[in-house]
């Protein structure tokens, strides 16, 4: 059974993904080429380095800080999944809010960890204010599909922050549940 809950600052370090594995092998991803959106062979694994968990510590730990959500997914007593949310409403009508971030451990994915996960950062969003939650997400055509299944669409408004520091992922959006 998978249970959930937000964490603290204090609890989020290096320890706590002792069990998560953040690994993804990547075959085709989607590419706006022209304007138009397009399937591209682009094959990799993504799996993160010490460095890498190491800057998601302070993301997460900064994000709790500043009244954002992170929550939890634990099986066994183990963190098998997690999402962020941060704090700030932005966008010219102050509508939007970030999911920052929302990663199942590779073992426990299609166990409807991420489903309920990024139900709970909608519920989270529409209580803080938001319309919509923002997702500058990978492009892998796996991760995509999920976005596309839980209501995401291309969004209105590209956050140029996220656009310079990711230049490959899709920028999506979804409105949030009341």
């Amino acid at each position: 059974m998978t249970t959930y809950r937000k964490l603290t600052e204090e609890e989020i370090d290096r320890s706590l993904f002792s069990k998560f594995r953040r690994r993804q092998v990547v075959t085709d991803c989607w590419r706006k080429i022209g304007g138009e959106w397009l399937i591209q062979e682009a094959p990799f694994i993504d799996e993160w380095s010490e460095e890498d968990y190491h800057t998601l510590v302070s993301c997460l730990r900064n994000t709790v800080r500043t009244g954002g959500l992170v929550l939890g997914a634990f099986h066994q007593g183990w963190l098998k999944g997690f999402v962020s949310v941060e704090a700030g409403l932005f966008g010219q009508e102050q509508e939007y809010l970030d999911l920052s971030s929302l990663h199942v451990s590779e073992e426990m994915r299609r166990a409807g960890i991420g489903r309920d996960l990024f139900r709970a950062a909608q519920q989270w969003a529409a209580g803080h204010g938001a319309k919509k939650l923002y997702i500058s997400s990978h492009s892998a055509a796996e991760t995509q599909s999920f976005y596309r299944a839980m209501g995401c669409v291309e969004a209105k408004e590209y956050h140029r922050g996220h656009v310079e520091q990711e230049p490959f992922d899709c920028q999506l959006e979804c409105k949030v549940l009341p």
